[in-house]
């Protein structure tokens, strides 16, 4: 008989007791046997999340010294990803504090579970709750994509009673589908946030979350609003100009955050952002987003980068009455939102599945 766990997973934390999975210093990653409201995943991906993955890629990098070789810094990148695992037993980032999903087939059902979710053994899902809370064992890494931040292990995964998943459709490619349900949460919150005739600012626009939020912006402001999509590199820059989302595409690399504000102040007649997207995976860029946007309007920080120190204490030093939403990655009925974009705009589907699928 299958022991009884509690909803939220605090029956696998270690240390310390009493908090739940994602504060918790280290919890119980043994899959010998599953608690009766737990789903075992046999993982295939991980798709660690964008903010983690640069973090330790760089880290590695340093690790591995000057002069490495590509091969060598992938090589630190795997005892990273190994270490945090066996020191959690999780994948959370000891630095950023992030994690990412993971995409797996259903191996088995607890006794509570079966029959009154919407899942049967074998059922391929990706999970959208994150890695830092989620118990994961990885017995092998077999390969690391890092310019798409997926890392293909042999390994568990538990899901808990109050996660959420979405099961992998049949029209979509599985790494497509992944690399969408990642970042979920940032088109849907776009979707509820921008209205029509508004100015909207997106920070890395042209990464995976950004060309999301752009997408989404646009249809929201409609003719008679503008959206400005800000970008750090050549190449994201380019991407994003040839989508043809944004009324304005300008690469801000080597910018302060006061010429970003006097950029986006010269691109809006003075109005500044009505609502300003931050999807930038690199710390640092609080007050960039703040300085784009007018008072009363949204920052919504969906980079897991975001110091709420930071933006808090940053705003109110500069007297910014702005409204602030911290990197919330959930609401209601995102993951069938997020995919629905792909299904019908060609040109992003495409450009998604040169990047990522």
């Amino acid at each position: 008989m299958q022991k009884k766990g509690n909803k939220y997973g605090v029956h696998r934390v270690i240390e310390p007791v009493g908090v739940l999975p994602q504060p918790a210093n280290k919890i119980d990653n043994n899959m010998d046997e599953i608690y009766d409201n737990e789903i075992l995943i046999d993982v295939q991906t991980l798709n660690i999340d964008s903010a983690s993955f640069t973090d330790i890629h760089n880290y590695a990098k340093a690790q591995a010294g000057e002069g490495a070789t590509e091969e060598q810094i992938m090589e630190e990148v795997k005892k990273e990803i190994f270490y945090n695992v066996e020191l959690q037993g999780k994948h959370r980032n000891r630095r950023t504090g992030s994690g990412g999903m993971l995409l797996g087939k259903v191996e088995k059902i607890g006794d509570a579970l079966k029959g009154k979710i919407d899942l049967q053994e074998g059922d391929r899902i990706a999970t959208l709750v994150s890695l830092s809370l989620t118990p994961l064992r990885i017995d092998e890494i077999v390969e690391i994509r890092p310019d798409v931040d997926q890392v293909d292990i042999k390994g568990k995964a538990i899901l808990f009673e109050s996660g959420i998943y979405a099961k992998i459709p049949a029209d979509l490619p599985e790494k497509l589908a992944l690399s969408a349900l990642d970042v979920a949460g940032a088109p849907a919150q776009t979707a509820k946030l921008c209205q029509y005739g508004q100015n909207v600012v997106i920070l890395g626009a042209g990464g995976k979350s950004g060309m999301l939020c752009c997408y989404e912006a646009k249809k929201r402001v409609g003719v008679t609003g503008k959206v400005i999509g800000l970008t750090n590199s050549q190449r994201s820059t380019q991407r994003i100009k040839d989508l043809g989302f944004c009324d304005v595409v300008e690469s801000i690399g080597g910018m302060t955050p006061v010429q970003v504000n006097e950029l986006v102040s010269k691109l809006t007649d003075g109005k500044m952002a009505d609502v300003t997207i931050n999807c930038v995976n690199v710390p640092d860029q609080e007050m960039t987003a703040v300085l784009c946007t007018k008072d009363d309007g949204v920052v919504y920080f969906f980079s897991m980068a975001t110091s709420f120190t930071k933006a808090a204490l940053g705003a109110e030093g500069i007297g910014s009455d702005v409204n602030m939403i911290i990197g919330n990655g959930y609401t209601k009925g995102h993951a069938e939102f997020t995919l629905q974009e792909l299904r019908e705009c060609e040109t992003l589907r495409k450009v998604f599945t040169e990047l990522y699928a």
